[in-house]
């Protein structure tokens, strides 16, 4: 692989950890077949503040993926933000502004492609009926989750470990709020790989034929939620349809303004 400084246009991932991620082979791939001159490089960075510093060592750097835990955390260092990355308070796609003669960055612009991403799989998911959710998190993911679920008239109930105002611990939910709640909707990062014995702490017993458990951890493919979920009757989904969409909406952003 060449250097990151060794191309013309540079794409990357900031998060910790991103040993789980395959979004440097899938850009860089894409890269080498459409004979693309540019490079994706993983950032992996455990403090955020560290983004200046590769903005300076890289100035051939055009676009950031961004995972957890910086999707919120990241919205400070934005000069802009598109609607949806408002809307939800994270980001996961920034684009860089750069004068097109000079190449001087002189802004970075944040979007959130989880929403319309996670919105593009809904398809075989919300058939007639199932118009209850619960989406297990509250980050940046969740958020996104929990927007594009509501544009579909969907009543979303958030589950944490952590009680407040508008969230369930696990330890309150019942039998029949599941029965009620036939989409559910892992939006932590519990069971991503190489943590992929754990899972979060839902009373899996509750679930039946009638519900839809939808990872959105892609790696592994099968997590210990979808399996837990399995068990006892229930569909399963992962998130690597997700994970395509976003990909691609990242790179329509990233070069929409390249003649």
């Amino acid at each position: 692989m060449k250097s990151p400084l060794d191309c013309k246009y540079l794409y990357g991932l900031i998060g910790y950890p991103l040993v789980h991620s395959f979004s440097m082979d899938f850009f860089n791939q894409k890269f080498l077949a459409e004979e693309i001159d540019a490079q994706y490089f993983n950032f992996e960075i455990e403090d955020l503040g560290l983004l200046w510093e590769i903005i300076a060592e890289h100035s051939n750097l055009n676009g950031l993926n961004v995972t957890a835990p910086f999707k919120e955390a990241i919205i400070p260092y934005m000069d802009e933000m598109d609607d949806d990355a408002r809307e939800v308070g994270a980001v996961n796609v920034v684009r860089f502004m750069r004068d097109k003669q000079s190449g001087r960055l002189i802004g970075l612009k944040g979007y959130n492609s989880d929403v319309g991403g996670f919105e593009r799989t809904l398809g075989d998911v919300l058939i007639p009926g199932r118009d209850h959710a619960m989406v297990l998190g509250t980050g940046g993911a969740s958020k996104a989750v929990s927007a594009a679920l509501r544009r579909h008239g969907v009543e979303v109930q958030l589950v944490s470990r952590r009680k407040s105002e508008h969230t369930l611990v696990y330890e309150e939910i019942t039998r029949a709020m599941v029965a009620q709640y036939t989409l559910i909707v892992n939006a932590t990062p519990l069971g991503k790989y190489p943590d992929d014995n754990l899972c979060p702490d839902f009373p899996y017993r509750f679930l039946t034929k009638d519900h839809l458990c939808y990872d959105l951890i892609y790696n592994p493919e099968e997590t210990l939620f979808m399996k837990n979920s399995a068990r006892y009757g229930a569909s399963t989904k992962n998130g690597i349809e997700m994970l395509l969409l976003q990909a691609f909406d990242s790179y329509e952003i990233w070069t929409q303004d390249d003649e």
